[in-house]
């Protein structure tokens, strides 16, 4: 038999970090979360490097930030970089190593050093592959029935789930996850990733969880004196667009992703949809956790629960991700140790400046193996600190980027050249923009040359006589939204095939 201790590794996707009852939201519903959070470490300065899948996925299973990785606009036919993988570093320690839920790699059913991915990957036939999730659904006579709700992957509109409530993808992953556990080989350690694809739009809660929200009454979308008073969450579009207001990548996101919450009751109706795919998740853990317990691996496992980025929910009038604002960019991040290891304080809150890159080498430490030098990040448990973290997303006019010292975070926008300064200590909600206030410009021009040493690539053409230059301001007229942000269809009969092909960068419309 082994001696060294399990590691369950659960992501969520767009799961902002405020929303956790241990993180005092006044509304949120998260028992489950909250006893791990009071049983290990939680990390409040937790950060997606890139706040969008694909490129947080990578980071996640490589331990590198998007630099070295290559991906930071969300590359659907990128391959994983040749390194040592997360699975990979702990198979070649001994270890069994399992995936259920979203990977999110390419090819799909690449398994990136895991010996079996049980896949859920929002439904692409059209890119050739049925993943185990949709056979599931056909093995229950539901064939390609995913979508018949009619809620797009990337808007805000809600509905309940149409299908029997064990047909969730949420139940689904979990139960296929306790499976896994079940069926391990007892005389090896075992990793175990549990991806959920919620709270990730479509809004599609079952009925008891949106019962559960029905009355009450969500905490208004936060708005900064700094941005569009006329973006502000409950305001109907002004007529002709707002294309001349805000930077460039507020405005492509608010274009492509607000419309349809404009009214008030329309931001209320998809916040408690979206609270309610949390709590839902957090009551299906709970079956992982007690699966642990009986069969007895439970205080001899590892457990960390984080998400690939958050979603902005109307705050500062803006919705979805991809924006470094806290919303968006900032995630949970709870550890919990085996109980005799003795190496993560319990009921703790660490306020240490920690990325997606850190995961790989954390759980990799706590265990006792060794960190590939090609892994960027650090681990969490130790002493050591960062001084700064980059973040980087997308390119051209919607370019955004970071730099955070841990209380004071400079944002970005290479377009028009704008620069936002936020005090987090003292303005968490980031309510007032210091980037042009003189008690501030040290630490302006300090976080300044930080991101300035950090730009490469392209990003140089913005630096002119060492100092920052942008690009030039372009005005991005309303879009029209034919595909309504990426909307399925009916599934079955299969739908034609047409696979992505190799190297093809993301064009938008085959997601």
């Amino acid at each position: 038999m082994h001696s060294r201790p399990h590691v369950l590794l659960v992501t969520a996707d767009h799961w902002p970090a405020a929303l956790l009852g241990a993180a005092g939201h006044p509304c949120i519903e998260t028992p489950t979360l909250d006893e791990l959070a009071r049983c290990g470490t939680r990390f409040t300065n937790a950060y997606s490097e890139c706040p969008v899948c694909i490129p947080a996925r990578r980071t996640l299973l490589t331990g590198m930030a998007p630099r070295s990785h290559g991906d930071r606009t969300f590359q659907t036919t990128l391959e994983l970089p040749d390194a040592t993988t997360i699975a990979t570093a702990f198979r070649d320690a001994g270890y069994q190593a399992y995936a259920v839920g979203k990977l999110h790699v390419f090819p799909q059913r690449a398994r990136a050093g895991f010996d079996e991915v049980i896949l859920a990957e929002e439904g692409r036939p059209h890119w050739g592959v049925w993943d185990d999730y949709d056979i599931f659904l056909g093995e229950q006579g539901f064939a390609g029935r995913q979508f018949d709700h009619g809620m797009s992957n990337n808007q805000y509109a809600a509905r309940p789930w149409h299908l029997p409530e064990y047909c969730h993808v949420t139940n689904w992953s979990s139960r296929e996850m306790a499976k896994v556990i079940r069926r391990r080989d007892p005389t090896r350690p075992a990793f175990w990733h549990l991806s959920y694809t919620h709270p990730h739009p479509p809004l599609v809660p079952l009925q008891h969880y949106w019962d559960v929200y029905r009355d009450k009454d969500p905490p208004w979308p936060v708005h900064g004196d700094w941005a569009p008073v006329e973006w502000a969450a409950g305001n109907p579009p002004a007529s002709g667009g707002q294309s001349a207001l805000g930077p460039a990548p507020f405005r492509l996101q608010q274009q492509y992703h607000s419309t349809h919450v404009a009214g008030r009751d329309e931001v209320r109706t998809a916040l408690r949809a979206f609270y309610a795919l949390c709590t839902h998740i957090d009551h299906q853990l709970r079956l992982v956790i007690g699966t642990l317990r009986e069969e007895q691996l439970l205080d001899d496992t590892i457990i960390l629960f984080s998400a690939d980025h958050g979603d902005l929910l109307g705050a500062h009038g803006l919705w979805m991700k991809r924006l470094f604002l806290e919303g968006s960019a900032n995630v949970p991040m709870i550890l919990v140790g085996a109980k005799s290891a003795g190496n993560v304080v319990e009921g703790a809150v660490d306020k240490r400046l920690v990325g997606w890159q850190d995961i790989m080498p954390t759980l990799l430490s706590m265990t006792g193996i060794e960190v590939p030098s090609s892994c960027d990040g650090v681990s969490m448990v130790g002493e050591t600190r960062r001084e700064f973290l980059y973040g980087e997303c997308n390119e051209g006019d919607g370019a955004t980027r970071m730099i955070h010292d841990g209380r004071h975070k400079l944002l970005y926008y290479p377009a028009g050249n704008v620069v936002h300064l936020f005090d987090l200590e003292n303005d968490p909600n980031e309510l007032h923009d210091l980037s042009g206030e003189a008690a501030h410009r040290e630490t302006r021009e300090r976080l300044t040359r930080w991101l300035i040493e950090s730009l490469y690539g392209t990003d140089l053409e913005w630096i002119q006589d060492g100092k920052l230059a942008g690009r030039p301001h372009r005005d991005c007229p309303p879009m029209p939204n034919r595909g309504l942000s990426l909307q399925r269809g009916i599934h079955w009969p299969p739908a034609p095939v047409h696979p992505p092909r190799r190297g093809e960068t993301n064009s938008g419309t085959n997601q």
